[in-house]
């Protein structure tokens, strides 16, 4: 399972988040090393110069009780023997070993640092000078809930600057959004009206070229489904004439008559494989409806009465369809199962993760595992064991229509013998 997002909009936010991430640290180390530090060592001076100036009428590491009460009354700082210190919040106040080493540098000598919180922020430190006695200092506006408040305010900024991104990335990607939609609607044939052009100068170009390219498209499309109308009618034009002049023969070329007239419903069939490979059906909207319903219906008109369809129905829930493209799709491939096999033909319906699906299965030769994704190809056809009539559009035409329904056709050989068609239609439209 991959952690990191695959999506331009999903890797847009996590860098965002990151950077800001590596940000709050570097800042947190900047306040640590220019902020913090040279404070705590000021406040580490500055009680090395209070302790000094407690000391300076030791004699014998003897205490001035003068001199210790008037400290007292006049700044809090208290002085104690350990025992005494002890009862005063000494025994609730946690070691510090680096201050100690801070503090017994300053006072030249071996010094020890405590530091207890309660109504007060005291310190108590046992100078070198009088090793037996504790100097309490209180101290303000040190409490913790200060450091806790540059936290929070951390915290509070990292994530408006993360929903700042998302916002400003979701917006950005909203126009990538829609030409992905847009897109998936050219690719099934459908042409949508021109994108709003909007976003980024960058994106706004990519909307325009994707506006000019759809017009092209679409007039490409147009331009071709004339043309292959126009061709379609001029051809059929000279058949009528020439199957009505076949008609007219004599019994003698009765031989030569069969002959023309089945040449005639060949390019008839041929021109009708090349107007159903240009339709897209956009007229037939897709709605809901039943797949065994219409493959039943198919089954009833395409079944010759010398042949055995055998149809195993499967449950399928009612899914969108577009029953004409549909139904033209699945008259195709029984038509091939039974233009190229003389055997058993069985077709199954069913369901499977997103998709419900229809198969075709026939007893045939098979066709060569080289020539399966060949064969999709229009004016495409297999080897001679699968027969080698037609115009090569069949398979053609089933896959786009299957690709315009926002589907998959797949063919296999089956183990046993035989081909098998597999066509998946989505769930939802």
């Amino acid at each position: 399972m991959k952690l990191l997002p695959r999506s331009s909009f999903g890797q847009t936010v996590l860098l965002i988040g990151f950077l800001l991430f590596i940000n709050q640290i570097v800042y947190y180390i900047f306040i640590a090393i220019y902020v913090i530090e040279p404070s705590s060592k000021q406040m580490d001076q500055l009680l090395a110069k209070q302790v000094r100036v407690v000391f300076i009428d030791i004699n014998d590491a003897k205490l001035s009780p003068e001199m210790a009460k008037a400290f007292h009354n006049e700044t809090g700082i208290g002085v104690y023997r350990e025992e005494d210190a002890y009862k005063f919040g000494l025994a609730n106040a946690s070691f510090y070993p680096y201050r100690s080493e801070q503090m017994s540098e300053l006072l030249g000598g071996k010094a020890e640092v405590r530091i207890s919180q309660g109504d007060e922020y005291l310190f108590w430190i046992r100078a070198p000078q009088a090793p037996r006695l504790w100097v309490k200092i209180p101290l303000s506006g040190m409490e913790k809930g200060d450091f806790n408040l540059i936290i929070f305010f951390m915290v509070v900024i990292g994530l408006l600057s993360v929903m700042g991104g998302w916002l400003f990335v979701r917006q950005l990607n909203r126009p990538l959004k829609s030409l992905q939609i847009a897109a998936e609607d050219v690719g099934r044939g459908d042409f949508p009206e021109p994108l709003v052009e909007r976003g980024t100068s960058e994106i706004m170009a990519v909307t325009q070229a994707f506006n000019h390219m759809s017009k092209g498209i679409k007039q490409l499309e147009d331009d071709r489904n004339l043309l292959m109308a126009g061709i379609s009618h001029d051809l059929r034009t000279p058949l009528t004439r020439i199957r009505l002049a076949s008609e007219m023969m004599q019994d003698q070329d009765a031989f030569l008559k069969e002959g023309i007239e089945t040449d005639i419903d060949d390019m008839n069939n041929i021109i009708d494989q090349f107007i159903d490979y240009l339709r897209h059906d956009s007229k037939d909207k897709a709605e809901l409806g039943d797949l065994n319903v219409l493959v039943e219906e198919v089954l009833n008109v395409e079944t010759p009465n010398e042949r055995l369809i055998t149809f195993h129905p499967g449950h399928c829930d009612k899914i969108p369809l577009r029953h004409v493209a549909v139904r033209r799709a699945l008259a195709n491939l029984v038509q091939n199962a039974i233009r190229y096999t003389t055997e058993e033909i069985e077709v199954f319906t069913g369901m499977e993760k997103n998709y419900a699906f229809f198969i075709v299965s026939d007893r045939g030769a098979g066709i060569p595992e080289a020539d399966i994704e060949r064969l999709f190809q229009p004016f495409t056809q297999g080897d001679m064991a699968r027969g080698t009539e037609g115009s090569g559009l069949g398979l053609a035409i089933i896959k786009r229509i299957v690709d315009t329904h926002g589907g998959n056709v797949v063919l296999s050989n089956k183990p046993e013998g035989g081909l098998q068609a597999k066509v998946c239609l989505p769930l939802k439209f």
